[in-house]
């Protein structure tokens, strides 16, 4: 019983967080799971539980505010899961301790990337308050509302991004993430789209990437269904907070946020592989 409330109080704070900051909260809880002394492959199911819990409840409020983009989440999510698949396979093939180093470098790559830049890339305009927030139908653009402004933004860079995506969806199937700690960087840093738009779009989508790899994990027998529940039932109250939150957050800030968690999650899965 001890276990199970440990992994639902784990869930809970960690998709919090990860719907904050648009990283998926498996990024933190399977390092969290680590050092609790829960091997990776172990872990790796129980990350993609709480990652497709994390989707399916952060997302109702964040596509009620115009934050996710359809067209440009499918697009990521279309490379991102075919790589999760891949990943998955060849899981049982890698050792442990690089499965955890390919997790570990993959938040630290993500947090330069969040950290590296300075300033609002997208202004916020007045002129297009009246229009509804969302993307603009059929193209990778849209708008947002956030603090009496309306913030355009253009997808630009997009093979780039994808190819970032791609990496995310192999760690993602590999190491039990969502891979929204790489998809978020490569659509806001990469692809130029505010990072509040790429969280929430990268929290939306993660949810497909994860029942992809779980799939896998399912026809491997590495599914525990009463731990399972535990972390589902953790996840989606977590989310629900984290998503409420972000919605209020400036987008320096959520930058900010997204940043720090990615680089304490590296610190952590690097030092331990030492």
């Amino acid at each position: 019983m001890s276990d199970l409330v440990l992994h639902a109080g784990f869930s809970f704070l960690t998709a919090f967080l990860g719907a904050l900051g648009g990283i998926g909260g498996a990024t933190i809880l399977v390092p969290l799971l680590m050092v609790t002394g829960l091997g990776i492959l172990e872990a790796a199911p129980l990350g993609l539980v709480s990652v497709a819990a994390t989707s399916l409840s952060a997302s109702t409020r964040q596509l009620e505010a115009g934050l996710v983009h359809h067209r440009l989440g499918v697009t990521v999510e279309v490379v991102a899961s075919s790589f999760a698949i891949v990943g998955a396979l060849a899981s049982t093939a890698v050792p442990e301790v690089w499965l955890a180093r390919s997790l570990g470098l993959g938040a630290l790559a993500g947090a330069v990337f969040t950290l590296a830049r300075r300033g609002t890339r997208n202004r916020g305009e007045v002129a297009f308050l009246g229009d509804s927030a969302g993307e603009w139908p059929g193209t990778l653009g849209g708008t947002y509302h956030f603090d009496g402004h309306s913030v355009p933004y253009q997808a630009r860079r997009v093979g780039l991004g994808l190819g970032v995506a791609a990496t995310a969806g192999a760690i993602s199937g590999m190491a039990g993430v969502g891979g929204g700690f790489l998809k978020t960087p490569a659509m806001s840093e990469v692809m130029h789209v505010p990072v509040k738009v790429a969280g929430a779009t990268a929290t939306f989508t993660s949810g497909v990437t994860a029942a992809a790899g779980l799939l896998v994990f399912v026809g491997q027998g590495r599914v525990e269904l009463t731990d399972s529940a535990a972390v589902a039932l953790g996840a989606l109250v977590g989310a629900a907070l984290g998503a409420r939150v972000q919605a209020r957050l400036q987008a320096s800030r959520a930058r900010l946020v997204t940043g720090a968690i990615l680089l304490v999650v590296a610190a952590v899965v690097i030092g331990r592989t030492l």
